[in-house]
Order: C-alpha cells, then sequence, then structure tokens
C-alpha cells in the first residue's frame, strides 16, 4: 500500500469524524487493500473501514442493476442509503452478503477479507447480519426462547439437547432485551407481539450472533410514530458499538439517526453527505425527492 493512499484515508477517517463530508461521485471511497486473508477470525479495520465496495457492477438479463459502485463505511459508523426505487440499494445488500456475485468489482471487509471468496452462511459468521424488510420470527415460540435459539453455539442434536445458559449467555441475553426495549415481554410469545416489536425481536436475534456489520433494509415501514421513535433510540444506542448500514425512505427517521447519507441511483452513488447537504443536491431532488 502506498504512502498516498494511507495519507488519504487517514484524512477521510477524519472528516468523517469531525462530520464534514463532501459529497462525491465516487461515495467518498479511499478503498485500499493490504493483504488478502482466508483465515477470517479478526477483521482488520487498521485502515479506518470496515467495508469497501470497489467499482462492483451487476447485470440481470441486461439490465445493470448495479453500475460500477464504490462506496466505503467506518468502524462503528450508522451509514443511511436512500434512492428511487430500482436504485440497487436491495441488490447492493445482496452483493456484500452473498446471495448475489457481482460481474465484476472487489467486496471486502475490514481490508483483508475478500467476500466474494465466501458463502452466504460462511458471511453471516465472519460477523455480517442482515435483516430483511419483513420480520422473520419463531411466532409460536417466547421472546426469550428466540433469543436463546439465536445464540451463537453449536446446533447440533447432542448440543441442542444438552445445552444451558451459562452466567454469560444470560448476561447477554439480559442486556439484549433491555436494548431492543423487550426486557418487559420476555415471556410473551412473538406471534403475539406489534410488528415494530417484531422487529425489535429480530434485530436482537441478530445482536445475539454478534456482528460487526449490521444491514437493515427499510427497518421502520410499517411502524407506529411511537415504534419508529423507540427504534431511532434502538440504533443510535447500537452506533459505535456496530457498524449499521440502513436502507429507509422515511426522511424524518434518517434526520434523527444519520451522519453521512449515501443517495444510490441507477446502481451507483448520486451523492452522499449530510441530510441537509444531499436534499439541496439538485440532481437528487431531480430523481427522488421532488420539488
Amino acid at each position: 500500500m502506498t504512502p498516498d493512499l494511507l495519507q488519504k484515508g487517514a484524512e477521510r477517517v477524519a472528516r468523517v469524524a469531525q462530520q464534514r463530508v463532501e459529497a462525491t461521485e465516487s461515495g467518498g471511497r479511499s478503498a485500499s487493500y493490504g493483504r488478502v486473508v482466508h483465515d477470517a477470525s479478526q477483521v482488520d479495520m487498521t485502515h479506518g473501514r470496515i467495508l469497501y465496495l470497489e467499482e462492483v457492477s451487476v447485470s440481470f438479463d441486461g439490465f445493470k442493476a448495479i453500475n460500477q459502485l464504490s462506496l466505503d463505511i467506518a468502524p462503528g459508523e450508522l451509514r443511511c442509503i436512500i434512492g428511487p426505487n430500482g436504485a440497487g440499494k436491495t441488490t447492493m445488500m445482496d452483493i456484500i452478503t452473498g446471495k448475489t456475485r457481482p460481474d465484476e468489482g472487489r467486496v471486502f471487509f475490514g481490508s483483508t477479507i475478500d467476500l466474494l471468496r465466501y458463502n452466504e452462511p460462511e458471511i453471516a459468521q465472519l460477523g455480517i447480519g442482515r435483516k430483511f424488510q419483513k420480520p422473520t420470527v419463531f411466532e409460536h415460540l417466547s421472546v426469550f426462547e428466540n433469543l436463546e435459539l439465536a445464540l451463537k453455539t453449536p446446533k447440533g442434536v447432542k448440543a441442542s439437547m444438552f445445552f444451558k445458559l451459562d452466567s454469560r449467555q444470560s448476561d447477554r441475553l439480559a442486556e439484549v432485551l433491555h436494548t431492543i426495549h423487550l426486557a418487559d415481554s420476555v415471556r410473551v410469545q412473538a406471534g403475539t407481539l406489534s410488528h415494530g416489536q417484531k422487529q425489535w425481536l429480530e434485530i436482537g436475534m441478530l445482536l445475539m450472533q454478534d456482528p460487526q456489520l449490521l444491514l437493515l433494509d427499510e427497518p421502520v415501514a410499517g411502524m407506529t410514530d411511537f415504534e419508529t421513535e423507540r427504534t431511532a433510540e434502538l440504533f443510535l444506542s447500537l452506533k459505535g458499538k456496530h457498524s449499521l448500514m440502513v436502507v429507509e425512505h422515511d426522511m424524518s427517521f434518517i434526520r434523527t439517526i444519520s451522519d453521512i447519507v449515501t443517495v444510490l441511483c441507477d446502481g451507483s452513488v448520486l451523492a452522499q453527505g449530510t441530510l441537509d447537504q444531499v436534499q439541496a443536491d439538485e440532481r437528487v431532488i431531480e430523481v427522488y425527492l421532488g420539488r
């Protein structure tokens, strides 16, 4: 890695920390990689980035869903992704999590883990959790049982039959229950929860896996105003402990939680900056926000 790339990376990390981000066509990337490793027991974030996408493209039946997309995210950052329908937001998440393979480009977790070498289950084990728009929980089980099942433990028949929570796991489960606002609903059957509570429970199930990066697709869609407010509190409490990529259309919610907003259009970065900056961008107004 050359000294000039290291210097540029350091300068960009400093700008993010001070929340003085300038909009760029490439998403402000300073993607620079060290060596590719196959033993991914440790995510190398010494260069100040937890996720890199560099010049990624993918086509479906001739339609370019992702077009030379480049962006990067810092450790502990809460990045909001917005854009019109068909902009490539979900496809981008599919690529990061191994569901879709790009035609070209590079996708790195930290500086050394090439995500294109791994499949979906392996990427989840690496420390990347994904939540889809519709909540998926075990509705016939209690809140407690859902979280217990999500623990990162051996799932074989024998291991499951003789499994018993230890004190560390019990403390972790209690911590997550408090974080997701469901400490008072621990014995409630998941199927009886409200839509928003089910969303929180699924986020809690992801947290039980101790992910370093969370990808969240339209998490407040269908929530009440109260649930949306509590979800904002939840995400802000996770910021710094985890890195979050949040795809959302609710601008008031984004204003509450965001430092940096990336706008996608036609599969690439159209603009990036604070919410005020992107809302004032004529290109964003034209293709997404309207007048």
